[in-house]
């Protein structure tokens, strides 16, 4: 019988054993993408190529490789922790694994669908995607599940049953090679991920009691014009919960923040601001410090410009500028009676759209939910309001986190919001009460009764998360083999998600670049050929000096017919196994279009530049591979449909 397990990635601290203004080698024919490598079990670093002491590295340690030199028949590596001269010393190139497009593998949770099963070479895993689901695949997946595959197994490992979050906890399992395949009628992709079998795993960590699990839980409210006696409510149900947590000697458990959000100040001055922080996660700790400081909220007492408000500016306050660190379980709660300002609102502040926003809230591990006051004054909005907000409250595996409360009704508010807020509270902290599902108010209120469903299952998968990584729950480790993307079952379900790893500098390049593209578009709105020709003047001055604008390959600057031919689009992203709307973009099909379809790629152009800027200035979510500080060669797995 075989363990095999899915590897963590460990990254060791190395010492630089020199620091020049060497650059890594380039891959051939790119301008801007560098050969790096990763370690192997065993490996070493050494002063001097050929030597067979130096230090231990950590498997999947990821290098940039400066150069290659032979040594008694065999190929060396000189390699360093960065691209700017930091050099750890040489490895013979058999200890590692050529890694040079950052293509890393998020496996999705689980649950509702067979785990990934990982085959040992190419021809079993075509032979899988052509026979389907069959008896033979029945067999394999059962003795996979139980851990019995025999010594002849084409299948070499299987998914984790527990689900690691990569923003929460950063793993690698490298993408080496990728081939198109079809499962039915599914298009689908084949993935060689790197292996390397551990004997020996590491001890596991030590047990956390469960008494250590906290949430943390920030409402983000209107505070517009008319929001008073829904700020009042908020304030009843919080103090309701503190006195609870109070009674059953757990506060601490869960801390309570709060943001408040008005509409563009700059346009209504009399709004005084557009996004604050009232109270902070920490100073939530106290129920005291929390209902003093929300006592000093009120509504504004003058109108925003329309029935719109700024909540992704609430939203992004709430996200970015909250310390979420040490809490396991984290939560907003949207409270508004108003739709909120797309990015490409003239009076939004934020840039960013519904889809930036999930995906910002979902790299920081947060849990949206919506309670939408249905007003009457508001009753042009709600349709619109509603399909927006359930598309920014979907969390995935567990669907919408979204209520709308009818004509705005205080007391039904009252209710759903004590029933969130205690549920989530229940959940956290032994011995506070949870709402009863059967009571008359939730049988009475079908909508309530679902989402206190969805608040179970979210609040289980939050737990199981984090017992796997207290107590010594462990991802098996597997190297070395292929598997689909997408569910053998049901091939239009996709059980993992490919990830590329770009740096913060590369996210920054790409920024700009687009920045320009959409700056000299909407210039060329009216006149199509300006566009063609200041678009290729632009490319030809990338060419001349891509530190202006990011490195790009640049081969055919100011030529071809499309972003991409014509050298815009960094070489950090060519090659990947995804094509882009703005990556594929003719400019045949450009000059073909009406000025309204010309429009609205630029507005989900505009949608992604906001997305990287709110990406690049959120530190808390970038990773030093080195682990030194957060710095331009930090890394971020952005998932491949956040490309341009």
């Amino acid at each position: 019988m075989k363990k095999i397990v899915l590897a963590l990635c460990l990254f060791l601290v190395l010492t630089p054993l020199l620091a020049d203004e060497r650059q890594p080698l380039l891959i051939p024919g790119k301008t801007a993408l560098y050969q790096r490598v990763l370690s192997v079990p065993e490996a070493r670093l050494a002063d001097q190529p050929g030597d067979a002491q130096g230090v231990e590295v950590t498997p999947f340690s990821a290098f940039y490789v400066y150069e290659r030199r032979q040594q008694n028949g065999r190929e060396w590596l000189l390699l360093g922790t960065d691209r700017h001269g930091s050099l750890s010393g040489w490895m013979a190139a058999r200890d590692s694994i050529a890694w040079n497009q950052g293509l890393t593998v998020e496996f999705k949770d689980p649950a509702g669908h067979d785990r990934v099963l990982m085959y040992k070479d190419e021809a079993a895993l075509k032979a899988l995607a052509k026979s389907g689901a069959d008896a033979d695949y029945d067999q394999l997946y059962r003795q996979a599940v139980q851990g019995q595959l025999p010594e002849d197994s084409p299948v070499i490992a299987i998914q984790p049953a527990g689900h690691i979050d990569i923003r929460k906890d950063f793993y690698l399992v490298p993408i080496l090679d990728f081939q198109d395949t079809w499962l039915g009628s599914e298009q689908a992709r084949m993935l060689k991920i790197a292996s390397v079998p551990l004997e020996n795993p590491e001890p596991q960590p030590a047990a956390a009691a469960d008494d250590e699990y906290t949430a943390g839980l920030v409402f983000v409210i209107d505070a517009s014009l008319s929001m008073d006696e829904y700020i009042e409510r908020t304030r009843e149900a919080v103090m309701k919960i503190y006195d609870q947590l109070g009674d059953a000697g757990q506060l601490g458990k869960v801390n309570f923040g709060l943001v408040a959000f008005r509409d563009n100040a700059r346009a209504v001055p009399g709004l005084d601001y557009t996004a604050k922080t009232w109270v902070t996660l920490e100073e939530g700790r106290n129920p005291g410090a929390f209902l003093e400081k929300v006592g000093q909220l009120s509504a504004a007492r003058v109108s925003s410009r329309d029935f719109r408000e700024d909540a992704y500016a609430g939203l992004q306050q709430a996200i970015s500028g909250m310390n979420w660190q040490g809490h396991d379980a984290r939560y907003i709660v949207l409270i508004t009676d108003a739709g909120a300002r797309e990015g490409n609102d003239p009076l939004s502040t934020t840039g960013l759209s519904t889809e930036d926003v999930r995906q910002l809230a979902q790299d920081n591990g947060i849990a949206i939910f919506v309670l939408h006051l249905k007003t009457p004054a508001t009753m042009a909005d709600h349709q619109a309001a509603e399909a927006q907000y359930q598309e920014l409250s979907d969390f995935p595996g567990i669907g919408s986190l979204y209520y709308g409360v009818l004509t705005g009704d205080v007391a039904e508010f009252g209710t759903v919001l004590d029933s969130l807020a205690g549920q989530i509270s229940a959940q956290v902290a032994q011995g506070v009460n949870r709402p009863e599902p059967d009571s008359p108010v939730v049988k009475n209120n079908p909508r309530l009764a679902e989402l206190q469903g969805k608040v179970e299952k979210l609040g289980y998968a939050l737990r199981m998360q984090y017992l796997r990584q207290h107590k010594g729950g462990r991802l098996p480790r597997v190297f070395d083999a292929w598997m689909l993307d997408h569910d053998i079952r049901e091939p239009a379900r996709q059980v993992v998600n490919v990830r590329v790893l770009l740096t913060r500098d590369q996210l920054s390049d790409l920024h700009d670049v687009l920045q320009q593209v959409l700056r000299t578009a909407e210039e060329g709105l009216l006149s199509p050929q300006t566009f063609l020709d200041e678009l290729k003047s632009l490319a030809a001055t990338i060419s001349r000096n891509p530190e202006e604008l990011g490195r790009t390959t640049a081969t055919t600057a100011g030529e071809g017919n499309s972003l991409v031919d014509m050298g815009f689009i960094g070489d950090y992203i060519e090659g990947l196994p995804y094509t882009g709307e703005v990556m594929s973009l003719s400019l045949d099909d450009w000059q073909s279009w009406p000025v309204r379809r010309q429009v609205d790629f630029l507005r989900r152009l505009e949608d992604k530049i906001a997305y990287y800027r709110a990406l690049h200035d959120n530190t808390d979510l970038w990773i030093s591979l080195d682990k030194g500080p957060v710095s331009g060669d930090s890394v971020f797995p952005l998932p491949l449909d956040m490309l341009p």
